[in-house]
């Protein structure tokens, strides 16, 4: 009987009556179906769900693309090296304070020590909210913030202030569904629950959306901030979203070249054993037992076959087992025929079939870097058998900084700056990232330089 045998979460291994091994790499089950379908469940925007009475926005095709994405980078072995690698040039030297100066008709920054400021950063865990913000950001392109008014505001009439702010997890916050439009601008709460799992046991909490033209209005509340993805309405959809075949593909070669190695893909031998065999063994059973019937005598001889094949099985296969063997006694029938034992190993064309893995490894890790929007000399992927020059590596960081940075870096500020505009109006100062010029090795002096240094 055919039998299916998992290897992950979207490769199996069929075996069939002949014993051939079949290894199907496309994703299975309806979840993979939904992430990367682009029919009219692509746009899963279009209608709203209820969870606990509550209408939501649903955040993908089956309310969990959060969910889903996270399962994709677990079992990745690149992916999330890449986004890791994305923070780690975005983040540069850290936050800092700065003002923005015009002169000789350009634009520049001004790093400044502002006192008032950093006293009220340092009653909070300012730097953990900007690290989970980037998370969030580099995953889903957006993320969720609850903000905290002052007590002291309600209850001892002080000057009213956001005394803290911290990201609530995309996998357990969802928009409000509009009633009147289909626009981001029009969302009135945000609720927050155990999306993951249908809120069942923690409820959903409602959460006012914040106003930005009345910052302290309300105790609590919470906003989402993005960078708009074309032709979506509310929730901003990843700029690596397209290659998650790639992704998700380049997750099952390992997988399969591991079952390959220690179960064989295919048939490995071909074992001929003579009629004249089973002839005698049916012989045997029939005068061991002549009131059984002939589907018992079959049973039986099936049962023999099993046993004999297993134990030759468990000889042949393995990567264990150096040095087998296996006996056999050939004999001749009544009629002077040769009856003989023959096992044939079968070419399997094991290379040819791992180098094409490995191609397909080498397609989708490129892929899933281009894909996910940095240059392979950053990530340490090799290209051609060879890692990227030091030139290469610095042109590449210096693109980078130029042009992938001012957006997720204004995206990810954005509800701190607002928070530092409503608490010290008139100031002029924003929170944002410090990054040094990178200077090439001529350009540094002789002493200064880090090989006479070391």
């Amino acid at each position: 009987m055919t039998k299916i045998e998992k290897i992950n979460d979207h490769s199996s291994a069929i075996h069939t009556p002949v014993g051939v091994y079949a290894v199907s790499i496309a994703p299975t089950g309806m979840e993979w179906q939904n992430i990367l379908s682009f029919d009219n469940k692509g746009n899963w925007e279009s209608d709203p769900v209820t969870v606990m009475g509550k209408k939501i926005v649903p955040y993908g095709a089956n309310n969990d693309l959060p969910v889903l994405i996270r399962r994709v980078m677990d079992e990745n072995n690149l992916a999330p090296g890449i986004l890791e690698r994305q923070i780690g040039l975005l983040y540069g030297d850290g936050p800092a304070l700065y003002k923005m100066k015009f002169e000789n008709g350009e634009i520049n920054r001004e790093y400044v020590h502002d006192p008032e400021i950093d006293a009220w950063l340092k009653t909070w865990e300012f730097r953990r909210f900007i690290e989970m913000a980037m998370v969030e950001y580099k995953h889903l392109k957006g993320f969720f913030v609850r903000r905290f008014r002052n007590r002291g505001a309600r209850l001892r009439n002080e000057i009213p202030k956001i005394a803290k702010l911290e990201v609530v997890s995309a996998t357990d916050s969802r928009l409000e569904w509009p009633e009147r439009s289909r626009r981001l601008e029009d969302v009135k709460h945000i609720f927050t629950g155990d999306f993951e799992n249908n809120c069942f046991n923690s409820g959903i909490a409602t959460n006012p959306v914040y106003d930005k033209n009345d910052p302290f209005k309300y105790a609590t509340c919470m906003s989402y901030h993005n960078s708009y993805s074309f032709a979506r309405n509310f929730y901003s959809i990843p700029n690596y979203y397209g290659a998650l075949k790639w992704i998700m593909r380049s997750s099952d070669i390992p997988d399969i070249i591991k079952y390959l190695t220690d179960n064989g893909i295919a048939v490995a031998f071909h074992i001929h054993s003579p009629a004249r065999y089973w002839d005698d063994k049916r012989e045997d059973i029939e005068n061991e037992n002549p009131e059984w019937t002939d589907k018992q005598i079959n049973k039986k001889l099936e049962a023999i076959k099993d046993e004999l094949f297993r134990t030759i099985s468990t000889v042949l296969a393995g990567k264990k087992n150096a040095g087998k063997f296996i006996e056999t006694v050939d004999f001749y029938d009544v009629d002077g025929n040769l009856q003989s034992w023959k096992i044939e190993p079968i070419d399997q064309k094991i290379k040819d079939f791992i180098d094409a893995q490995l191609k397909i490894g080498e397609k989708a890790d490129s892929a899933t870097t281009s894909g996910m929007g940095l240059h392979p000399s950053l990530s340490n992927i090799i290209v051609g058998g060879q890692l990227s020059s030091g030139s290469q590596m610095l042109y590449a960081l210096k693109l980078y900084l130029a042009s992938d940075t001012s957006i997720p870096e204004e995206v990810i500020f954005e509800p701190i700056n607002q928070a530092i505009e409503a608490n010290f109006p008139g100031k002029g100062l924003k929170l944002g990232f410090y990054h040094k010029v990178v200077k090439t090795e001529d350009s540094v002096s002789s002493e200064d330089r880090m090989k006479n240094n070391v």
